[in-house]
């Protein structure tokens, strides 16, 4: 646990307190129905506009942190979180209830990308995994606080436990406000001594860097399949006769091994090759969904769980450190926005199109093909990104060369010594960056966390993200 910079860890407790009040997206789906009498058509389309909103609150918190700065986009995400959750409390018509959810996704959202600049900007790259780790462990073990939490508290009712996420997450922009700096990198200044904020970057340009895009794209596969089991597995097991409950105890599983095991398997991976990880986790998603075509008791079940999520747990931290080296400075946020938002239309994309396979081919075509889907993913990550990510391969074009930055240490000192710009942005950019003058972008003392993902019932919503029952929002950081 030691080495990570102080201010992470209070970070990590703000994801903690967040997450422990996770009461929305966990009991919106009941509160529609049983205490509103909206049908479940209009519940599921309700928690799919938060997958919505997150589509689009990803890449716009990622432009916020890096113009307005990674502390202000947080607290203001939070806070905006928090009166939409408060809002619910109160909401009653069917548009509003709508409108609210679906601002809370964008809310959520945009904090994902500056969580995950802020890790880049204040750990050095061979602690960033561990960081990630850490802060997607607090992500899951708040969620089992508030799942377990919710359900004893469930008298006091759904709006009292919508108000409680608002008091908590509150707490959450509380800690952000008065316990972390601010960690963007200082704009530089240019020849004339005025400050440069660099090339405005949009989400094509970032996606014109071929490593980084070829990243998002293999992301967004493994994304889509992992969020499956969240609509997938209840009415695969509800198909071979089991019970709900049967499939409240299986889908828990995922949970408990996180929170059990996490620490563990970041101690057992953190030295390894972060391309040879993520093929060995895209595989354990191909045999742990693979796996549940063949299977038909709860037991059976439950193993074909404990493997995929193994999957999720080397991935997840693994996936976040190589954005964050894919990264230049100066885009910190744009690259974590754009990868929140693959995860986004990932979890979007997931329970759509396992509802219909189930209901048209059958439960064994929609595992075979999350098995196959992974296992492309396997082979992209093995041909395609093996040089990007074994250090073979230079993170991005310099615009100035300088010498490393008083604060920064390992290679994050090297990282903030460079401003850099896409591979692929063009020969226009190129041009400039060769005439900018050399500068060294000084390094700041913060915090740093990690991708978030969504959860059972609860991380995530939409039918897309984990709201109806998927998992997909992992944040990409």
């Amino acid at each position: 646990m030691s080495g990570l910079p102080g201010g992470f860890w209070w970070l990590w407790l703000s994801t903690l307190v967040n997450r422990t009040g996770a009461f929305v997206l966990t009991f919106l789906s009941l509160f529609l129905t049983q205490e509103l009498g909206f049908s479940g058509w209009y519940a599921g389309l309700v928690v799919a506009l938060h997958g919505l909103g997150g589509i689009a609150g990803s890449p716009l918190g990622g432009m916020l942190s890096d113009r307005w700065g990674r502390r202000p986009t947080m607290v203001t995400g939070h806070l905006a979180a928090a009166a939409c959750a408060a809002s619910l409390a109160v909401v009653t018509s069917p548009w509003a209830v709508a409108a609210v959810v679906l601002l809370m996704g964008v809310a959520m959202q945009s904090v994902r990308p500056a969580i995950g600049a802020t890790i880049a900007d204040q750990v050095p790259e061979h602690d960033r995994r561990r960081a990630y780790a850490l802060n997607y462990w607090a992500l899951n073990l708040g969620f089992a606080i508030a799942a377990i939490g919710g359900g004893a508290a469930l008298f006091l009712g759904y709006r009292t436990l919508f108000l409680l996420e608002a008091v908590a997450t509150t707490l959450c922009a509380l800690i952000v406000f008065v316990r972390l700096p601010e960690t963007r990198p200082e704009v530089p200044l240019d020849a004339d001594g005025k400050r440069d904020a660099g090339p405005r970057l949009t989400t094509l340009d970032v996606l014109r860097d071929g490593p980084f895009r070829t990243l998002v794209l293999l992301s967004l596969l493994v994304c889509t399949v992992f969020s499956t089991p969240w609509v997938g597995l209840p009415l695969t097991m509800t198909h071979q006769g089991l019970s709900a409950e049967s499939y409240g105890v299986v889908i828990a599983v995922n949970g408990v091994v996180i929170v059990g095991f996490q620490l563990l398997v970041n101690r057992i991976t953190e030295k390894r090759s972060p391309v040879a990880l993520l093929v060995t986790s895209s595989l354990l998603f191909a045999v742990g969904t693979g796996a549940t075509a063949l299977v038909g008791t709860q037991l059976m079940f439950a193993v074909t769980v404990v493997v995929w999520t193994i999957g999720e747990m080397v991935y997840v931290p693994v996936n976040a450190a190589a954005t964050a080296r894919l990264a230049p400075v100066h885009a910190r946020g744009r690259y974590q926005g754009v990868m929140g938002m693959a995860w986004s239309i990932g979890g979007f994309i997931a329970p759509v199109t396992a509802g219909w396979v189930v209901e048209g081919p059958g439960p064994e075509a929609l595992w075979f093909g999350c098995a196959a889907v992974a296992m492309v993913a396997a082979a992209g990550y093995a041909l395609l990104l093996r040089r990007a990510l074994s250090g073979e391969e230079p993170a991005g074009e310099p615009v100035a060369g300088g010498a490393p930055a008083s604060g920064a240490s390992g290679s994050g000192a090297s990282e903030a010594a460079r401003a850099v710009v896409p591979r692929d942005a063009g020969k226009a950019s190129a041009a400039a960056a060769s005439q900018a003058p050399p500068v060294a972008v000084p390094s700041q003392t913060g915090p740093a966390t990690a991708p978030e993902a969504a959860s059972a019932g609860a991380r995530e919503g939409s039918g897309a993200a984990a709201g109806g029952g998927t998992k997909g929002e992992v944040s990409a950081v």
